[in-house]
């Protein structure tokens, strides 16, 4: 995707691992995608969307992270994000990860546009 990025820092604490995926939206769909260096295992704990307050997403966009299957382990829970708010997913919403990087994808964002993405899985 032409002039998109998206730019991943992976640590962990504990026995939580942090993943920050900060992302940029340049291309016709709106849309940008990166795959984590690391291989995850555990239960996604939490999930936080933030938007960027200069370059603020299209309302209503969408985060997908999916595993080396291609299965959504967010389960839809991180789909219509809000333009403006930083938003929050508890573990209800979301499943676990099995030995997989995980690939972000966000989609329905609009052109240059910026956010991030931080997940948290124990």
């Amino acid at each position: 995707m032409a002039g998109s990025a998206m730019t991943f820092t992976e640590v962990t604490y504990g026995t939580i691992k942090k993943i920050k995926a900060a992302w940029v939206s340049d291309d016709a769909t709106g849309a940008v995608s990166g795959t984590t260096a690391n291989y995850y295992d555990g239960r996604l704990i939490g999930a936080v969307t933030v938007p960027d307050g200069s370059a603020a997403p299209t309302d209503n966009y969408d985060i997908a992270v999916n595993d080396s299957d291609g299965v959504d382990v967010a389960l839809g829970a991180l789909a219509d994000r809000d333009t403006m708010n930083t938003e929050y997913r508890a573990e209800a919403s979301m499943a676990g990860v099995a030995n997989s990087k995980l690939t972000i994808a966000v989609t329905n964002a609009g052109n240059s546009k910026k956010g991030a993405l931080y997940l948290y899985i124990r």
